[in-house]
């Protein structure tokens, strides 16, 4: 695959040209040196990293996105404002991420403690199977996090990998997983003992390599449950009695066609990435047509445009998405299509394609 080096250090923010060069073109220890401080000139970023508190977190708590109508990450959470700094090229060892994992290690612990609810405690009192399910979330989205930043060899994330990894082939192998949703007066709902895999779990073994590794039957079983058909009914669970909407679980295969390509860009990208990183876009071939849809809209530069020619800049509505795009600060111009080209790259790479730099 030709990709446009040259072009991305014309073009693209700091971020993507230092991305673009240690993650796709992989330059020696050396030369990464020499272009290491490449991601501290990006004036978003240092925004970004001195609205952490003294305590670690950022202001919105845990999981909380900024508003669209932000322009200085107001009420961002600390998992994505963790994982934001990641993508724009800032490692585990800069001051706001080592500051930032005493808190997400800590979200770790097997307990049920309301105290580390942050911004899911919510303003009225919660009964124990809330806190339990509030724990389980945060300690799922606090293990992605520390995965991507590169703690996979910690115990500490090891043994909290382990046991959600366990959790979910135990579902995965029952026969609940095969019908999970029941009836619930006119509504299918999820039954409330279906334990799937959560978004934050995909993200978490994406980054485990070795882990992974370890537990084959178990991603095995995760690639049979990723490659599935979406079911008709919506990501609703039973609680309770009641009906709660659980959009973070992953039901089925999130990008079956390209009608889900169009709607999504920015995520269907993503999804091939984390799907490149679990070794699982090489075994499907419905995910490799798609990517190849991607690299056929490229110009003879190797520079991704809009499908059919449309110069319409992608915009995306996934919360799984809001960390990676876009990290150009201001879309125009060329720099419209430094995300993508950028992307293309990467998830080439991972899918261990043949890179032709130019």
């Amino acid at each position: 695959m030709k990709f446009p080096l040259d072009w991305l250090l014309r073009h693209a923010a700091a971020p993507i040209r230092y991305r673009a060069l240690t993650d796709v073109a992989r330059l020696s220890p050396t030369e990464t040196a020499q272009v290491s401080n490449l991601p501290f000139t990006h004036a978003p970023a240092l925004l970004l990293a001195v609205q952490q508190g003294i305590d670690g977190t950022w202001e919105g708590g845990m999981l909380a996105l900024p508003s669209a109508k932000a322009h200085r990450f107001e009420g961002i959470g600390t998992i994505p404002a963790v994982r934001r700094l990641m993508e724009l090229g800032w490692n585990k060892d800069t001051p706001p991420l080592m500051h930032a994992r005493r808190a997400l290690f800590r979200l770790l612990a097997e307990d049920d403690d309301p105290t580390y609810l942050y911004e899911l405690a919510g303003k009225h009192r919660l009964d124990e199977d809330e806190v339990k399910r509030g724990r389980l979330a945060l300690r799922e989205a606090a293990a992605s996090a520390l995965a991507q930043a590169g703690y996979e060899g910690d115990p500490r994330l090891r043994g909290a990998a382990r046991r959600i990894v366990t959790r979910m082939a135990d579902y995965l192998r029952s026969p609940l997983a095969q019908k999970p949703f029941i009836r619930q007066g006119n509504q299918h709902m999820l039954a409330a003992e279906a334990t799937p895999p959560s978004f934050h779990v995909v993200m978490m073994l994406a980054h485990m390599p070795l882990f992974r590794a370890e537990h084959h039957r178990e991603m095995d079983a995760l690639y049979t449950h990723l490659t599935q058909p979406l079911p008709r009914q919506e990501a609703i669970q039973l609680v309770h009695g009641k009906p709660v909407p659980v959009p973070n679980l992953v039901l089925g295969d999130l990008l079956p066609h390209r009608n889900a390509v169009d709607a999504d860009v920015a995520f269907a990208l993503y999804w091939l990435e984390l799907m490149g990183r679990l070794g699982f876009l090489r075994r499907n071939e419905n995910w490799s047509k798609l990517l190849e849809r991607f690299l056929e809209d490229r110009d003879r530069d190797g520079v991704w445009h809009p499908h059919k020619g449309m110069d319409v800049v992608p915009r995306s509505a996934s919360p799984h998405a809001w960390p990676i795009y876009p990290l150009e600060p201001v879309l125009e111009g060329e720099a419209r299509w430094t995300d993508f080209t950028f992307r293309l790259g990467l998830i080439a790479r991972l899918a261990g394609r043949p890179i032709e730099i130019v």
